[in-house]
């Protein structure tokens, strides 16, 4: 996948890879592909676009094999053992229409993001119903760059209290070594959901 890359101060626009883009930071790559089903003032992945903690994609976006695709539907789970990937991509739609959303084709390693209480005002406390850049946090924290997931969450003044409301499974899920111990980990941490 070719995107271009920031235009140079001489105007001379050049296009590198998906692979050469999340190289150039010293972090994973974040990707966010908006959906415009929400409101646009609330949106937590065009703000993470807007402030350069992530790259917006189009639709026609085709995510790698060593990409993360954050699947609330997904079938595999997120785990640490995820951690050579080379970036994660964020959909951000409305949770009323993202089983539709997550049913195109993407590309990529599909994940879904082990239960965690949602922080942002509008889902708060529940579990499952994270925003973007809750998401992106908790997959960065899983995968062992907890500095760099709080720095996500840092843009926003309720950012922190989502470490506040979840330290206690996103230690042991980034602790784990498998991903069926992340289920296990995840069972025992919301049994109530799974009775």
């Amino acid at each position: 996948m070719l995107v271009p890359a920031p235009v140079p101060p001489d105007g001379d626009e050049t296009v590198i890879t998906m692979e050469e883009w999340s190289s150039t930071k010293e972090m994973i790559g974040v990707y966010a592909l908006e959906m415009d089903q929400d409101d646009p003032i609330k949106c937590t992945a065009r703000k993470m676009i807007r402030m350069d903690l992530a790259k917006g994609v189009s639709r026609k976006f085709h995510a790698s094999d060593s990409t993360i695709v954050l699947n609330p539907f997904a079938h595999r789970m997120l785990s640490p053992p995820d951690r050579g990937s080379k970036g994660i991509l964020v959909v951000d739609c409305s949770w009323n229409q993202a089983q539709e959303v997550f049913f195109k084709k993407l590309g990529g390693k599909h994940r879904r993001v082990p239960l965690l209480l949602a922080a942002n005002p509008t889902n708060y406390a529940r579990a499952g119903m994270l925003s973007s850049v809750e998401a992106v946090a908790a997959t960065l924290y899983i995968l062992g760059e907890v500095e760099e997931a709080r720095s996500y969450l840092s843009i926003y003044k309720w950012g922190p209290n989502f470490e506040m409301l979840n330290k206690d499974p996103l230690e042991s899920y980034r602790l784990c070594k498998s991903e069926g111990k992340v289920l296990q980990e995840e069972r025992e941490y919301f049994p109530h959901l799974f009775a």
